[in-house]
């Protein structure tokens, strides 16, 4: 079985041990061929959430549910925000 990983942008950081990230996905438009981006809000555990900031770039894997909506945490940060 595969881990899946995917990579996204931090958008909110204000949850205890929780981000939410935005993963944006490039999708053909099944009628007129025209390339669109599709984006999904991933709920991310973490534990000490003050090393994240909004607009950092993390890197996610799929893991057992950790609550109703979490099911992902973060490998590890590919890029800082310049904030």
């Amino acid at each position: 079985m595969s881990v899946k990983e995917k990579v996204g942008i931090v958008i909110s950081n204000k949850m205890m041990k929780t981000l939410v990230l935005a993963v944006a996905n490039k999708v053909l438009h099944s009628k007129y061929g025209k390339t669109m981006i599709r984006t999904k809000r991933y709920k991310v555990h973490v534990e000490n959430e003050n090393d994240y900031k909004i607009g950092d770039t993390l890197r996610i894997q799929e893991t057992r549910p950790i609550s109703r909506t979490k099911r992902w945490r973060v490998i590890d940060i590919v890029s800082k925000s310049p904030r």
